[in-house]
């Protein structure tokens, strides 16, 4: 879907990107992580031309970005902005509308499609009315949201999406996030500095440093097969906790038999251990369960780390 090959800019004479390569596939969410200054935002700006590249290619669907208008270019690329990014003296609404505005859809057609992203994004109607500011950080991000997914373009660009959020609402975000039937038909390209965010929503981590692509790779590959030094430092600090996210009960199989949970707790086999280990600690008629869950882990774990 999206191609990005030996990409570069420059600011003043220094390099902010340097010759970066890396494919985004279709309907993959893929990462750009690193420290502030590492070049991942404009690298990402550089995918719809909001920021021109000096040099390399940038392919969408096979198609140089640079052989079409930008107008048009932009018009089928959803972008959502740090803060949300919403226009302060506009309206819920008038800010959902803004693309479908642009692209003169009858008022019918927006008001259908507004009211089926707030139903998704669990927002009410009475917030269409309202100004940015009159709602909370995650209405927002959500209302952010449902402006870059109006048009139903293939793909979403998000700059620091959930940067400005408090960890509940973030993870209350993440969850929806994931779930969203809307979001698994698109190819994302995420940027973040948040290293548990990146390996939670992730499908493939870009990690970067100085302008550079370090080590591309899905969350498991990060943690098990760095690269060299600088990943596996990266990561060093979250570590176990990073590898109770990538971990899922269909890796941890073992003799023992973990079907009854299922059930009980919805769980299926894409349920990574965190997520499962949190729910059984708060029962504590499953704790033996929750003993047996700990040691198939630990087991995988010696077998994954080499």
């Amino acid at each position: 879907m999206i191609t990005v090959e030996s990409v570069s800019k420059s600011f003043d004479g220094k390099k902010a990107v340097d010759h970066i390569s890396f494919q985004a596939n279709d309907k993959e969410i893929l990462v750009l992580l690193g420290l502030s200054g590492c070049g991942k935002t404009t690298t990402l700006k550089m995918l719809n031309r909001l920021i021109e590249s000096d040099s390399g290619s940038i392919l969408i669907n096979g198609k140089n970005i640079r052989d079409q208008k930008v107008e048009d270019l932009r018009m089928r690329i959803g972008f959502v902005m740090q803060h949300s990014g919403l226009f302060p003296h506009y309206t819920v609404e008038q800010n959902i509308a803004v693309v479908p505005d642009l692209l003169k859809w009858d008022k019918k057609k927006t008001a259908k499609r507004t009211e089926e992203l707030l139903d998704k994004l669990h927002l009410s109607e009475d917030v269409l009315k309202r100004f940015p500011n009159e709602l909370s950080g995650g209405q927002q991000q959500r209302v952010g949201i449902a402006r870059a997914l109006i048009a139903n373009s293939a793909i979403l660009l998000m700059d620091e999406p959930f940067g400005a959020l408090d960890n509940i609402t973030k993870a209350n975000i993440h969850s929806e996030f994931k779930s969203l039937e809307e979001l698994k038909n698109k190819t994302i390209i995420l940027v973040t500095h948040d290293v548990q965010e990146a390996f939670e929503l992730g499908h493939k981590i870009c990690l970067m440093d100085k302008g550079k692509i370090i080590q591309t790779g899905t969350p498991k590959e990060m943690l098990y097969r760095p690269a060299n030094d600088f990943v596996k430092d990266f990561f060093s600090e979250n570590r176990l906790l990073l590898e109770y996210k990538v971990a899922t009960l269909n890796d941890v199989k073992t003799e023992i038999n973990f079907a009854h949970l299922y059930e009980k707790f919805q769980f299926s086999e894409n349920t990574n251990l965190w997520d499962a280990l949190q729910k059984l600690s708060s029962d504590h008629l499953f704790s033996k369960d929750y003993e047996n869950l700990m040691k198939a882990f630990n087991e995988y774990r010696k077998l994954a780390i080499v």
